[in-house]
């Protein structure tokens, strides 16, 4: 089965004093790409949950965002009582002022709050990890979701180009047909006596140029590969972008020796199917 590189896993953890809350979006990437935001007590730790990321995220462009919300009364930041102070001095021997004005500016001041650094609760980091555990898995879920309507829709495509394919065939005598009628006319214009024989083997000769029986074979190979590889358990978006490379080739092949406008009108509708396909499979992890 098949899945989406889009997707979007949310988590929320309430601890004793902190509420936790992390977030993880994906959008489609070559590679994997993650860009987390941490708040700075949690750095040493970002490598840690990078890898976490990592092993359940192959592919995709990853905002990874953790919020730690302080719910409790505890905190680390505490009022420099000196500083303000001293602060509040300095303000008085320029502007005799109502203290409580010069408090509201000394407090604005450099260095008047002071935060100490708080050290990681092993316990506190292990309720992240699951919280990034349960996210994780919400973006897969989605990813999933979203790969099975990619496989409709793929599928769908595949199918139409297989139909046009048939169809391509089933005119292609009238095509053989047309050429013929097109080279006899061609000399009757021309007014000139020509041997049967010779005709007939520049005839076999113009149509084995414009045969598509290879192009017709291999492009039903690359159809029937196509549909074998999105059904298989694991997802491949690469090889069945190389797959549908291979396709386009065969249809473009068919495309230049078609020389019969029904059938180079089948073809331009082949190959809108594929470009559909291939749009699609920009999104295929």
């Amino acid at each position: 089965m098949i899945q989406s590189m889009t997707g979007f896993g949310k988590s929320i953890t309430q601890l004793p004093s902190k509420k936790v809350t992390v977030e993880i979006k994906s959008l489609n990437s070559k590679n994997l790409d993650v860009n987390a935001r941490i708040p700075s007590q949690y750095r040493e730790k970002e490598l840690q949950l990078r890898n976490t990321i990592s092993k359940s995220l192959t592919r995709g462009k990853v905002d990874f965002s953790l919020y730690v919300e302080v719910t409790g009364e505890e905190t680390t930041a505490s009022v420099n009582r000196g500083v303000v102070k001293n602060y509040m001095q300095q303000l008085k021997s320029i502007v005799d002022g109502d203290e409580i004005e010069l408090l509201k500016m000394a407090v604005r001041m450099p260095d008047a709050v002071t935060t100490e650094r708080e050290e990681i609760d092993e316990s506190e980091f292990k309720a992240i990890e699951d919280a990034v555990i349960e996210a994780l898995e919400e973006i897969n879920q989605f990813r999933k979701d979203e790969g099975e309507a990619l496989e409709k829709d793929l599928k769908l495509r595949v199918n139409n180009i297989e139909a046009l394919l048939q169809e391509v065939l089933r005119i292609d005598p009238e095509r053989v047909d047309a050429v013929k009628e097109r080279l006899r006319k061609g000399i009757a214009d021309l007014k000139e006596n020509v041997d049967e024989n010779r005709f007939e083997q520049e005839l076999v000769y113009y149509i084995e140029k414009f045969d598509i029986t290879e192009e017709k074979v291999r492009l039903e190979n690359h159809l029937a590969y196509f549909n074998e590889s999105i059904n298989s358990p694991d997802s491949n978006g690469r090889k069945l972008g190389f797959i549908s490379q291979e396709m386009g080739r065969e249809i473009n092949t068919i495309g230049s020796k078609s020389n019969y406008a029904p059938m180079q009108q089948l073809v331009v509708q082949m190959k809108d199917e594929l470009e559909k396909i291939k749009e699609q499979l920009l999104n295929v992890l």
